[in-house]
């Protein structure tokens, strides 16, 4: 499902990006969205510096910016607002020089999610290696059974540029400023869309870095797309779900019991729902 997809080599003023991987067009959404984003929302992100290969491999060199990664503990309310700002710059970018530059939707975007999980799970796992299996197999048959209904979804919109993978380490802190990095992902998307995946990322969660009523404040939702924020959370704890099953990368990436954790997340955001 996800695997290492570039590799970063960094000078005093630069960084190069080498991507180990470029079949789902990684290098041209990172050029396309930092080339957006240093010509409406300045400081957002790193500026685009060229574009090179390395022994047949695309490469994008981008500035170096200042800062250190967070989501080693919750953000401050300092940095959740300033977070927040960075969010609704990038929210702001027109969409008519997005389509204009040819931005593709965001990967795993609002329009076929679903329809991708539901194959996902529909997958055989043995989840005998898993610390608590009943719990587990619960939860997947929870999600197999949400996943095939055609009602608990928000009709999918494609109004802004989304970064979509907000791991915590993706923000860059200098003590005043929140700054976003990496972009390979990155495509057209929906504000309620991207905050239900940032607040669900297993990153982030686990360790309870997002505030999330915090941030929704801080990025200025409106309460319709607060309630769909909250009708797309389960899909995205279905995702890590499906991540952190055995046989999966996620499973041995992540600190034994991760699995049972988001088991129990999935199906109290379910009930609720």
């Amino acid at each position: 499902m996800q695997t290492q997809t570039h590799d970063l080599t960094f000078t005093e003023h630069e960084v190069h990006k080498r991507y180990v991987r470029w079949e789902r067009g990684e290098a041209d959404r990172e050029w396309a969205c930092l080339t957006l984003l240093a010509e409406h929302a300045p400081g957002v992100a790193p500026r685009p510096l060229r574009r090179e290969s390395a022994d047949g491999a695309p490469v994008v060199v981008m500035e170096r910016l200042p800062g250190e990664p967070l989501g080693g503990a919750p953000l401050t309310p300092s940095q959740t607002a300033s977070l927040g700002q960075a969010l609704r710059r990038m929210y702001a970018v027109p969409l008519e020089s997005v389509h204009a530059a040819q931005v593709p939707e965001r990967l795993y975007g609002p329009s076929g999610h679903q329809r991708l999980l539901v194959e996902w799970f529909a997958d055989p796992y043995d989840l005998d290696a898993c610390r608590d299996p009943a719990l587990v197999a619960q939860a997947v048959s929870v999600a197999r059974a949400w996943l095939a209904r055609n009602d608990v979804l928000p009709e999918p919109r494609q109004v802004v540029l989304g970064i979509s993978d907000l791991n915590p380490a993706n923000i860059l802190w200098d003590g005043e400023t929140c700054r976003l990095v990496d972009f390979e992902d990155g495509g057209i998307s929906d504000p309620a869309y991207e905050l239900a995946d940032h607040v669900e990322h297993i990153a982030g969660r686990l360790s309870g870095v997002f505030d999330t009523d915090a941030l929704v404040d801080a990025v200025g939702l409106t309460p319709d797309e607060t309630r769909r924020m909250d009708a797309y959370r389960p899909l995205w704890a279905a995702f890590w779900l499906a991540m952190l099953l055995p046989g999966n990368g996620g499973f041995h990436r992540n600190p034994p019991g991760s699995t049972e954790a988001q088991a129990a997340h999935l199906l109290v955001l379910l009930s609720a729902g």
